[in-house]
């Protein structure tokens, strides 16, 4: 583990993300048109990939598909693409809160960050130079790096999104494509799945949050797509006879991007050498992970984790140790990972949960054998498509095709000595008697940082009494 602990796939947020520029109309609306500046594609959650690697492309094997702004132009609709005013064209006037930096028309744009390149140059703050009081031009001209946006495409017409996505291709028959989204992440590397965990978030929450909670009004983006506003504050809506949106006054939770914690343990015997792992009854068979749980009200990570293996399997822990935190945007959860002990004696409970199927202690050794068997942490297509077909109702038939069929292994996540052992471990026939999450979930990372000795509650070395 480094300096700065460990850091989870999807984690190390790579971009300077400039929040106090969200409400700089002069700002979003010249870096859009930057020649430097990408676009990352989203449709009902499925990101935009490379079908094959680009020439001379490092890292991810089929990589998030960065689009340019003339590329999206046809998709952007009319300008200004922020701050509009009630008419198409319009520019809407400066200084009203409920229209900064609001987009009320066209396709659902996220500004997410500045990713700085260049070496020698500072990292951008709120500073003289680049204060969203500051003219545009001055604040562009110290920018050095990619600028990225997000773009979500659900509500586009078909023919548009198609033509935009062939274009892009340049004329090769292998273009980007749209894919599930669990299957493309084993094909990332660590830049990439941090830019998709932030994309994907940001994108859901825009889509899932369409009316006010107040008072049931339609809502409307603002701040470059990281708040949203009643439409009943906007200057020219016709509230006669209504009362008063209650969102008018004070800060409210719900304007704001959400992320929802969930805290997810590995439970060790008091031995240090057996681990408690189950068995969710929407996963595939012989699919095994530590267990989890939300945060409730009033609950600390401690709290959160001695109830949910109480509630979930009749267990009680003590020790409760924090590993690390993995940001999953499925839709926007914070995993907060933690190691804890429990008595491998008393009895398991799995009559007390309606959705754990079977828990129960596995030895280090087992754990082991599974982690060097090749398919030990790997789901077949078969079984990805019983697992999106579970989690988003749809028949499994209708699954967006992966762009590969990659271990999710793949990726900076796992140690190289660790590829190796899974590479060598291809030849041998066996099936593994039971699987567990790759690492580029914090589950696989507390199971497979516990089994190779490197976290977690470990057997105590006797003491050598002097002779």
């Amino acid at each position: 583990m480094g300096p700065d602990g460990h850091v989870n796939f999807m984690g190390g947020s790579p971009l300077n993300r400039l929040s106090w520029l969200r409400t700089s109309q002069p700002f979003l609306n010249a870096i859009i048109h930057a020649p430097a500046t990408r676009w990352l594609v989203f449709k009902e959650g499925q990101p935009l990939v490379h079908s094959q690697a680009p020439a001379g492309a490092s890292g991810g094997t089929h990589p998030l598909a960065r689009l340019t702004t003339n590329d999206v132009k046809p998709l952007l609709g009319a300008e200004p693409y922020f701050s509009q005013g009630q008419h198409a064209g319009e520019l809407a006037s400066a200084g009203v809160p409920v229209l900064e930096a609001a987009r009320l028309r066209g396709t659902p744009i996220v500004f997410l960050g500045l990713h700085e390149t260049q070496a020698g140059h500072s990292n951008a703050l709120p500073s003289s130079d680049f204060s969203a009081k500051t003219d545009a031009e001055t604040i562009i001209a110290n920018i050095h790096g990619t600028p990225y946006f997000t773009l979500d495409v659900s509500d586009a017409e078909q023919s548009e999104v198609d033509s935009v996505v062939q274009n892009a291709a340049g004329g090769s028959g292998s273009g980007p494509v749209f894919s599930e989204p669990r299957a493309a992440m084993g094909n990332f590397d660590a830049f990439d799945a941090a830019l998709f965990a932030e994309a994907r978030s940001m994108i859901d929450w825009n889509a899932r949050n369409k009316f006010c909670p107040s008072c049931g009004s339609a809502v409307h983006s603002l701040w470059a797509g990281w708040k949203l506003s009643c439409t009943s504050l906007l200057p020219w809506a016709d509230n006669a006879g209504r009362k008063p949106c209650p969102t008018v006054r004070g800060l409210h939770n719900f304007s704001h991007p959400r992320t929802d914690a969930v805290v997810i343990m590995a439970v060790i015997d008091e031995s240090g050498d057996k681990i408690l792992l189950g068995r969710n009854k929407k996963w595939p068979g012989k699919f095994y992970s530590c267990m989890a749980g939300f945060i409730e009200p009033g609950e600390s990570f401690e709290d959160a984790v001695k109830r949910e293996l109480w509630e979930e399997a009749g267990v009680k822990v003590w020790n409760v140790r924090y590993h690390s935190t993995q940001p999953w945007p499925f839709p926007a959860n914070l995993m907060a990972g933690f190691y804890a002990v429990a008595s491998s004696s008393e009895p398991l409970r799995v009559d007390l949960d309606n959705e754990l199927e079977e828990a129960r202690w596995y030895t280090r050794e087992e754990l082991l054998a599974v982690l060097s068997n090749a398919d030990g942490t790997t789901l077949s297509r078969g079984e990805r498509k019983d697992l999106w077909a579970q989690d988003t109702g749809k028949p499994k038939e209708q699954q967006p095709t992966s762009a590969s069929a990659a271990n999710p292994l793949a990726g900076d996540a796992v140690r190289e000595g660790e590829k190796e052992a899974a590479n060598a471990a291809q030849e041998a026939p066996r099936a593994p008697p039971f699987k567990v999450p790759p690492t580029t979930a914090i589950a696989g990372v507390l199971i497979s940082e516990w089994a190779r000795g490197r976290a977690g509650f470990q057997p105590e070395t006797p003491k050598r009494g002097n002779l």
